[in-house]
């Protein structure tokens, strides 16, 4: 299992896993467990017979792992809605009043839930298999070895391992501590990391920000502390979006609207006019399906499938979907500099000896500070590599017992983000006592001192620098352990730059979205990395312990700089909440525990597929392939997803303001409903659903703007009573035109006639700006209802004939002058409020 580490510059990056109690695999003494006293029993963990024997009582960790909705959950969502009930009444109904064709509508809405269920269980099947990539796999101790398991196995009493960046997953009891510290921010609101010793409770949900060790189960399943707030919180879920809550702010403003006009036509048409009575109920029920905009959930529902789906393929688990629109939404990312901007690997480019320190000494002090401590992280990582146990000098070990075997570890010091810096004591060769810190040279060092200078030029090319002091022997944990540090030597590292960065950073640029790097390095040190990289501003840094703790101020500060350095986790968390409270939309990405707090309170938060546990957890989108490369795909199917969902929402909804204006002027004017359900059917099919449904899924990289349902609705309103007065114009100049037998069926086919014209032109503006395709589609369409005029049975299915030619016409006239009237008013609109 790849663990995360925290860095000695307060950077998280990956290091290979090395439990600090035991090694995954390694055999122990062959003794039963239940035979030993707690502590041995905590060291080899349950049998397999034990184990067994839990799993049969039912003591198993069965929380449900994070997934999307079940079948049957998808299938009810989609089939019982409000509105499917409504028409699927009226369908009803007109299966046994009217012909075939006047019942399309219902069949329409069974295809369209179909493609629903269909589109969303293909999201299921997405999500649900990137999660089990994604799933983290803590390490128990069973039959005396440590092995991953997944954390729906974890049985009551098993000993599960913790080092830096794991979450803890069930309740328990510490067994051994190694200075190990807990955050418990995420269940108590307190920031600061709890201090754990044996037999001291942790909380599920709770993650590991130092040291290391072990805790056995004490509560698993439905009863652990954070497992109904784990479950609701990670449900794949529709709710909270701008876009979701919007469109249900619409549908309500619409049944209030559709009740009293349906009740009204109803009274209109079946007992005020004496007219035929299947034809009566026929109309009254064309009156009404019209109005309920049925198809604007399905397609909602339908792009953020369809979005997760392209996401998936990119290896981004979309942990809620409206994080897909969320990050459409942000204007500021703030990003962590190892991890996202470089590679987790380092390489020592120099060690620079300090005050005439002897350099096969130095040497030393590294090698033996890289063995003691069984969780290396990425910069001790680095000097193991450079100076591996046994080799003295490079020269490698020949008695297989080098030098740096008789130094003996007396006291360990596990990096903490908030010390910034690591530490051990040894007894030495000849038996000297001496004790080490390793860490940000701004922080071991005083202002001022001299060796501050020589790091600035190093900082200053873009190099990461660790300083070596020798402190008094004493307590290496005590706050003044740094106080008489005496600089021994500079450890110079390189790090790696990711390839896609720099792109990654221009994209941003280019589409206005402001890049802010955020680290516990040094500031200097990464805003060389970040002009590297081509980002913006990079020369604009700031030391974070220089940082104001006003918020107002903070936000200033944050808005006037681009690199920050010497970021703790709780500054972090305090700048995503500065730029908040100036209204921008911040997104955070990370993979460290340090990053935790952060993610937590950004508006999106991605974590790297390789990041902690803990940031895993709360991020709500996971880039599994762990490139930052990637992000650009998301804020793009972001913008694909809101963008076009705000152009066809107003389709719909223009169609929903005609249907019920039509309605009003035929109960106020004591007239036959022009329409039967067929014509409708015909004209939503081609002026909204088959070119709704395209533009849905098109290309869109426009920004998200805020206020869906004003901006959706300062469009329709106008549009469709313009579509409905020139459709009712046209209605009454056929009624008095037409006359006799055959007259209600002339009159409706010019009615028709116009409100298609006038329904595509709407079209046709919302399909701007043109590409060959969006022309051909909306010419697809006219062809489509051309074929229904010109072939005679089509003619004779809808009920479409037009009769004469002063009528027809004399409706073509009304509908250019209507299509005149939608250009007026959506430059109008467009100039008051903006496109």
């Amino acid at each position: 299992m790849t663990q995360r580490a925290l860095d000695s510059s307060g950077e998280q990056t990956p290091g290979p896993s090395r439990p600090a109690m035991i090694d995954a695999g390694a055999e122990l003494d062959p003794v039963h467990p239940m035979d030993l006293p707690p502590s041995a029993h905590d060291a080899t963990g349950l049998t397999t017979a034990e184990v067994a024997e839990r799993v049969a009582r039912g003591e198993v960790n069965d929380v449900p792992v994070r997934s999307s909705r079940s079948v049957a959950e998808i299938v009810r969502a989609n089939v019982f809605t409000r509105f499917n009930l409504i028409i699927g009444v009226l369908w009803v109904i007109m299966l046994f009043v009217a012909p075939i064709q006047d019942s399309l509508f219902g069949f329409v809405i069974v295809a369209n839930t179909g493609i629903g269920i269909i589109q969303e269980w293909r999201a299921k099947k997405t999500l649900d298999s990137l999660a089990v990539i994604g799933e983290a796999k803590p390490t128990v101790r069973r039959d005396g070895k440590a092995a991953e398991v997944s954390t729906h196995e974890i049985v009551l009493g098993d000993v599960i391992e913790l080092g830096p960046g794991d979450k803890v997953v069930v309740d328990g009891t510490v067994a051994e501590a190694d200075s190990l510290e807990v955050d418990e921010s995420l269940l108590t609101g307190e920031a600061d990391p709890v201090l754990k010793r044996p037999g001291d409770p942790v909380m599920s949900g709770s993650f590991v920000v130092a040291g290391g060790g072990a805790f056995t189960a004490t509560k698993v399943g439905r009863e652990a502390y954070a497992a109904q707030l784990a479950e609701e919180a990670s449900r794949f879920t529709l709710v909270h979006s701008e876009l979701r809550s919007g469109i249900s702010t619409i549908l309500k403003y619409v049944t209030w609207m559709m009740v009293p006009t349906a009740i009204g036509l109803i009274i209109s048409q079946l007992v005020v006019k004496d007219n035929n009575f299947k034809d009566s109920v026929a109309r009254t029920v064309g009156g009404i399906v019209p109005m309920i905009p049925e198809g604007l959930v399905l397609l909602t529902s339908v792009a953020f499938a369809i979005g997760v789906v392209r996401l998936g393929r990119k290896q981004c688990l979309v942990q809620e979907l409206p994080a897909i629109e969320g990050l459409a939404r942000v204007d500021v990312v703030c990003l962590d500099k190892t991890g996202t901007l470089t590679e987790g690997g380092m390489d020592i480019t120099e060690v620079r000896a300090l005050g005439g320190s002897d350099e096969a000494y130095v040497h030393q002090v590294l090698r033996s500070l890289g063995s003691s401590d069984p969780r290396p992280n990425a910069s001790l990582q680095a000097i193991i590599d450079a100076y591996p146990a046994g080799d003295k000098d490079g020269q490698g070990d020949k008695d297989g017992k080098g030098e740096e075997a008789s130094w003996t570890v007396t006291d360990a010091l596990p990096f903490s983000s908030a010390r910034k810096y690591s530490g051990a004591a040894f007894t030495e060769t000849d038996g000297t006592p001496s004790a080490w810190l390793l860490g940000a040279p701004d922080v071991l060092l005083a202002d001022g001192d001299a060796t501050l200078t020589e790091i600035e030029h190093l900082n200053e090319q873009g190099l990461r620098v660790l300083l070596l002091a020798r402190v008094p022997s004493g307590d290496l944990d005590a706050p003044d352990a740094a106080q008489d540090a005496v600089p021994t030597a500079l450890v110079v590292l390189e790090q790696r730059l990711r390839p896609d960065a720099a792109e990654t950073l221009k994209y941003f640029a280019q589409q206005n979205v402001a890049t802010k790097v955020i680290s516990g390095d040094n500031a200097v040190s990464v805003g060389a990395v970040a002009g590297k990289l081509g980002l913006a501003g990079a020369e604009n840094t700031l030391d974070a312990r220089k940082m104001p703790t006003d918020p107002d101020a903070m936000a200033t500060a944050m808005e006037q700089n681009a690199v920050f350095g010497r970021v703790t986790p709780q500054q972090k968390r305090d700048m995503v909440a500065a730029l908040q409270s100036r209204g921008h939309t911040v997104a955070m990405t990370g993979d460290g525990v340090n990053d935790v707090l952060a993610l937590k309170d950004a508006d999106i938060g991605v974590s790297m597929g390789s990041g902690s546990e803990a940031t895993r957890a709360v991020a709500q989108i996971v880039l599994l392939n762990n490139s930052f490369a990637t992000l650009p795909s998301v804020v793009a199917e972001g913008r694909r997803v809101i963008g076009n969902i705000t152009r066809v929402a107003t389709l719909f909804l223009t169609k929903t303001v005609y249907s019920v204006l039509l309605a009003i002027l035929v109960v106020c004017t004591q007239v036959e409903y022009p329409f039967l359900p067929r014509h409708l059917t015909l004209l939503s099919t081609l002026t909204i659903g088959v070119p709704a449904f395209f533009l849905a899924l098109a290309p869109n990289k426009e920004r998200a703007q805020p206020h869906f349902v004003r901006r959706v609705m300062r469009y329709a309103i106008p549009s469709g009573v313009i579509a409905a007065t020139a459709t009712f114009t046209t209605y009454l100049v056929a009624r008095h035109h037409y006359a006799g037998p055959g007259a209600l069926e002339a009159e409706t086919s010019a009615a028709t006639l116009t409100l298609f014209l006038t329904s595509m032109w709407v079209l046709a503006i919302i399909a701007r700006p043109y590409t060959w395709w969006r022309i051909a589609l909306v010419a697809a369409m006219g062809l489509g209802f051309l074929i229904v005029l010109v072939v005679p049975w089509l003619q004779d299915f809808f009920a479409l004939k037009l009769v004469g030619t002063t009528m027809p016409w004399t409706a073509v006239g009304i509908a250019v002058a209507a299509a005149a009237l939608l250009e007026f008013s959506w430059r109008v609109v467009g100039r008051r409020f903006g496109a």
